[in-house]
């Protein structure tokens, strides 16, 4: 298998696992001064992220969550950000101008920020009220932020005995399926990787994801064109361009929003030849209760793209790393 390291995959959700306490600590801290919403904000993939997170709380908390995306804070503002405010980000290079600007405006505005940055050193880092560091991991550590709140507001009472499992087997069981997956990978990175356009269709948390994996991995990474879409949507638009050969990708979780992909696929069923369902319930999670699954069906849906990314780089020759324009040219 390409590029497959099952013992550095391994590491690495444990590395983002073992955040947990110090989350657990910042966290606590805003929760008892009078929290009043919480902000999560982001731009492009974290923007992405951001996504996943509020819908992940919205059927279970009172509190308000909300997604603001940097460049349009920036231009518009939100006067929902301001004192009583828990403004989370997250960013790799901790540079993104967007982002530094945005985070500067809602400090003034009295938000208290906490920050995941990968680079400890990096101006966002030094913006944040609170920072961790520690590379990947992005969904994860934002899961861990929504579900402590949830955990303390009392909405997520089964917060210890789910992280109990995850500790125990989400680490193995996510490098155990991206090694069951390769073999599909294959097979679809090599029916797909010519594709004049693609088009991915997700709900609940995996819109989110369908969103990234579009816009940051095939036309980001792969310069392969591609449009995503809420399943929701889907049928206000979009199913009227889809015929017998349009090659449609349904990304389908195990959450509340299940229906509105099945839906989805029952319809391409009818008119369609060519969609693929990449679907968490077809991949094996031990140790952890098919109740849990939705939770984290984004993280193995994930799993699964990985691969498929890492075949298309290895069948296209087209180097993961190498940007045309992005951090190459002003804009």
């Amino acid at each position: 298998m390409y590029k497959y390291e099952e013992q550095q995959l391994i590491d690495l959700y444990d590395s983002g696992l073992a955040l947990r306490g110090r989350i657990e600590s910042i966290v606590d801290n805003v929760f008892g001064k009078g929290l009043r919403n919480i902000c999560w904000l982001g731009i492009g993939g974290t923007w992405a992220s951001c996504l996943q997170a509020e819908v992940h709380m919205r059927e279970r908390t009172a509190l308000e969550a909300f997604v603001e995306n940097a460049g349009e804070y920036l231009a518009t503002g939100d006067r929902r950000i301001g004192k009583g405010t828990f403004l989370v980000f997250s960013s790799v290079t901790g540079t993104t101008s967007e982002m530094v600007e945005a985070v500067k405006k809602a400090k003034e505005a009295g938000a208290y920020v906490l920050g995941f940055v990968d680079r400890a050193d990096a101006p966002l880092a030094a913006l944040a009220d609170a920072c961790i560091s520690c590379p990947k991991n992005e969904q994860l550590k934002f899961f861990m932020t929504a579900d402590r709140l949830m955990f303390l507001e009392g909405t997520f009472p089964e917060y210890e005995e789910y992280y109990a499992e995850l500790d125990a087997h989400l680490s193995k069981d996510l490098a155990a399926a991206e090694f069951q997956a390769d073999a599909f990978a294959r097979e679809f990175a090599a029916k797909n990787k010519d594709n004049e356009l693609t088009y991915f269709v997700g709900a609940g948390a995996l819109y989110g994801a369908a969103y990234s994996y579009a816009m940051c991995y095939w036309e980001e990474m792969h310069w392969m064109r591609t449009k995503s879409i809420h399943a929701a949507e889907f049928f206000h638009g979009m199913l009227e361009i889809v015929g017998s050969d349009t090659p449609v990708v349904v990304l389908q979780g195990e959450d509340s929003q299940r229906p509105l992909t099945e839906r989805v696929i029952r319809f391409l069923q009818k008119v369609n030849r060519n969609f693929t369902v990449i679907d968490s319930r077809d991949y094996e999670m031990p140790g952890i209760e098919d109740k849990y699954r939705g939770y984290i069906s984004h993280l193995i849906v994930h799993a699964v793209t990985n691969r498929i990314d890492l075949n298309l780089e290895e069948m296209t020759g087209h180097d993961m790393e190498i940007r045309r324009y992005y951090r190459k040219v002003d804009y």
